[in-house]
């Protein structure tokens, strides 16, 4: 039976995604399943694999992208007993799910409730788990207090704004102009990062009787220097996120700008227990996931709990076929979505 699935025989800009077809479908190995993909995924962190800097992913070439899937289980391998064939699943792959059809371990295949529009529900597997485990698994934040995120128009960025709201906190986020609307959507305060010092901007709106003011917590994927910039926002005992270093993905900085910026974050860190003292750590969302997968999946489903009972709204600002993968690169190249752009495999276009 033939299928296509999008092909990468070369790091680079969105030319070198193309469209190949296969004509037959790939048996799972043992521990392995077949998933009929329903719903990919796309962000910037594929974007950043694609150019060939994304530090976890370095080939090996031809590789089909795709970070992040919603499938029917069609077939399964030997000794798989967790999933059952029809069944519908989320993964993290990292790769592979710009496609028709994927092959996947099943040990960390998570079921998607009955009903959910798969669309959005892919919007869980890294954007709204990132969000979540950033949100709950360094500290929980007391409701009302304030939370920056920064590149908050992003998928990550929205997901931040529409849990942070679920949770009763206040968030300000940097944006964009022409994406204000998206983050004031959520409840947020929107700041143009283009507009001004936001450093000095934030510390205003959170200034409070002592003139201490700042954020309980602050989110950065930017990275490199630019951290620096997000801490100078934390109140006393506040907490610093670091999760991205998209600065060095787009080329505006190198390894070393990227490295000082993870160093800063540990010597920060080790001068938290001063008086007054701010935190900083790094969240990486697949090495938290090797170390605990069992959070993994509770805090999938977690999510896939409020998805179901419309507590959380993921932005899906767009769903086209296998055949848009290009354009869609070029667009989140571009910035600025407002959410996230979804690949169905199955859409004729």
């Amino acid at each position: 039976m033939p299928w296509q699935h999008v092909r990468v025989a070369r790091f680079g800009g969105p030319e070198v995604l193309e469209v190949a077809e296969q004509s037959t479908l790939p048996a799972p190995g043992p521990g392995e399943v077949r998933i009929k993909v329903l719903a990919a995924g796309t962000g910037f962190t594929d974007s950043f694999i694609r150019r060939g800097r994304y530090p976890g992913f370095k080939g090996p070439l031809p590789f089909t992208p795709g970070y992040e899937l919603v499938g029917m289980v069609d077939a399964t391998g030997s000794g798989v007993t967790s999933v059952r064939q029809g069944q519908v699943v989320a993964d993290l792959c990292v790769v592979g799910g710009y496609a028709q059809y994927a092959l996947r371990p099943a040990r960390f295949l998570v079921p998607v409730p009955d009903g959910l529009d798969p669309a959005q529900a892919v919007c869980v597997p890294l954007a709204y788990l990132t969000a979540y485990q950033m949100l709950t698994r360094h500290r929980r934040l007391p409701r009302g207090a304030t939370i920056l995120v920064i590149g908050a128009s992003g998928s990550v960025g929205t997901a931040l704004l529409d849990l942070a709201r679920w949770f009763g906190l206040n968030a300000i986020g940097t944006c964009s102009a022409a994406n204000i609307p998206t983050v004031e959507s959520f409840g947020a305060t929107a700041l143009d990062y283009r507009a001004g010092d936001f450093v000095a901007v934030v510390r205003r709106l959170t200034a409070n009787a002592d003139a201490s003011g700042g954020v309980a917590a602050a989110f950065d994927a930017i990275g490199g220097g630019h951290f620096a910039r997000s801490f100078a926002c934390l109140a006393p005992g506040g907490l610093l996120v670091g999760y991205g270093a998209q600065q060095m993905a787009v080329g505006a900085a190198g390894w070393l700008s990227a490295a000082l910026g993870l160093a800063r974050l540990k010597s920060w860190d080790a001068l938290s227990g001063l008086p007054g003292g701010r935190h900083a750590v790094f969240y990486d969302i697949t090495a938290r996931r090797a170390a605990h997968p069992d959070d993994f999946v509770a805090d999938m489903a977690t999510l896939f709990g409020l998805l179901r009972d419309q507590a959380i709204h993921p932005v899906v600002v767009d769903r086209l076929p296998l055949v848009a993968a290009r354009a869609v690169h070029a667009r989140i190249d571009a910035g600025g979505q407002g959410g996230k752009i979804v690949l169905l495999p199955w859409l004729v276009a």
